[in-house]
Parts: C-alpha cells; structure tokens; sequence
C-alpha cells in the first residue's frame, strides 16, 4: 500500500511539475493583524466593565433626548383630550435593525397608554411585524397590571404595499384625530404623507429614522424627530436595562477613542511625525 502511494506521487511530480504546493505557514498567530485584536479587546472591555457598573447601580450619564422626553407627555395630552395615540413601527420587514428598534420603543409606549387607559392603534405592513407587535403590547399591558384592558386589535395589519398601507392610516388620523402620533422605524417615499397628514388633523408628532434622506421631512412636519442613532438608543434611554446601557455606553467609549486618534492623527501628519502612527490604522 505504501509503494502504491508512492509511485502516485512520484507521477504527480513527474507530470505535473508545476503545480504549487501548499506550504504549512510559518506562524499561526497572524502580526499584522494585532491592530484588530487590539480594538475588538478595548471595545469588548468597554462594553463588560459599562456594563457591569450598570448592574450595580451605578450612574451612567445618558444625553436627554427631547424626542423620548416628550412621550409621556404627549400620551397625556391624547388621556387628556379622549382621543387615541397612534403609533407606527416603520413599513419594513422585521429582521431590518429600525424595526427591531421600533417594535421595541412600543413596548414602552404600551405601557404609558395602558397606565393611562389611553386607546392605542398600531397599524402595520408584514405579519412577522404584526405578530411580534401583538406580542411586546400584550406584555406591556401585563406588566402594568392591565391585562383585561389590552385589546388584541391594537395592532392591526393593513395591507402589503406601500402606498395602500399610507392611503389607510391617512385615512384613519383624518377620521380619528389621534392626539398623538408616533413613528419609529425604517420610513421611505411615505414619510411626508404621514407626517403632513397628521399635522393637518392637528396632533403631536414624533417621529424617529435612521434613514437620512427621510429626515427633512419628519424635521419640517413632526414635533421632534429622533435622528440617526438616537432611534437605536431609545431602547437603553427608555428602559434603563443594564445590558442595553452598556453596550450603548461601550459604544460612546469607542466613538471618543476614535476621535481622539483621528486629531492626534492629524497633528501627527501635520508635522510629518505620523508614518508609524497611521501603519496601525491601515486596513490588512
């Protein structure tokens, strides 16, 4: 057996000589990627020791966010006034990060409106939104003690395509007159009919997208608009839940380092001092 395999590779070498041989690597442990290794443990310790201190109750500075400030207020003004909170979690599918954010900031919303007694209309577009929407209220409304209140046509599925969805809940603040509505998630070509319609009927509007091109139209016609990674924060801002305060907060960590390494970087260069110090920021 062993001549067998011999002779093979004797013929494999005879005929076929230039073939290239795969050579065991010299070391297993990569040099020119210790930048990398270096990043992934500072990001990875800023996030455990954040949060770590917000499990033992220690104080983490969170920026106010007026948007997130003004909720409760504006569910009180719809108690106040008898008319019901309309929230919209976005029109796109739920495995897309805004609408993950989105469903979450209802739940909190669910909560105010049910220690409130507040009528609450959710309309979406996809049944996997639909159905994890049903969820987070129905536990918002146990959670505070209201579970005969909650309602399961709370959450409503409208229609699949875009502008049908629109034409609906358009149709429904002109009917309705919700006091306050609320939209948090992934927006596109609709946003300005929402949000005009919904100034026209006379309601507080605040709206939240990471979608930059559907800003200046939420800024124009809603109250407050959550921009960029505020929607992503409202989760921690809102909840307060240990986990999510430290990884927001590793997150900051992070952006302040890389600041930090960008204008050292440039009054580096600025002096011709910065060949060793870019090497370590170059992509391998």
């Amino acid at each position: 057996m062993r001549k067998t395999a011999s002779l093979i590779v004797s013929l494999i070498l005879v005929l076929a000589p230039g073939v290239a041989y795969c050579q065991p690597p010299d070391s297993i442990f990569r040099t020119d990627r210790v930048n990398a290794l270096i990043l992934v443990l500072v990001f990875s310790t800023a996030i455990l020791l954040y949060t770590r201190w917000a499990r033992q109750g220690r104080p983490l500075f969170l920026r106010k966010i007026p948007g997130l400030a003004a909720v409760e207020e504006a569910v009180g003004r719809a108690t106040e006034m008898g008319r019901p909170v309309l929230f919209v979690p976005g029109i796109d599918e739920l495995d897309q990060i805004e609408t993950i954010a989105g469903v979450s900031i209802l739940g909190r919303v669910a909560k105010i409106t049910a220690q409130y007694d507040t009528p609450l209309s959710v309309p979406v577009r996809y049944p996997l939104v639909y159905a994890a929407a049903q969820e987070v209220v129905e536990q918002s409304y146990i959670e505070v003690g209201k579970r005969d209140s909650y309602d399961k046509d709370i959450v409503r599925y409208v229609a699949g395509e875009q502008f049908a969805f629109t034409a609906n809940v358009n149709g429904y603040m002109m009917r309705e007159r919700p006091a306050t509505n609320i939209y948090m998630g992934a927006f596109f070509a609709e946003s300005l009919l929402l949000a005009e319609t919904g100034n026209a009927a006379g309601s507080i509007q605040i709206a939240g997208t990471a979608k930059p091109e559907q800003l200046p139209f939420f800024i124009a016609a809603c109250d407050y608009t959550l921009m960029g990674e505020e929607l992503y924060a409202a989760s921690a801002y809102l909840s307060h839940e240990p986990l999510m305060l430290g990884g927001l907060k590793g997150q900051d960590f992070i952006k302040l380092l890389i600041v930090v390494c960008i204008i050292l970087g440039v009054v580096l260069v600025t002096f011709n001092l910065g060949d060793t110090f870019l090497s370590w920021f170059k992509a391998v």
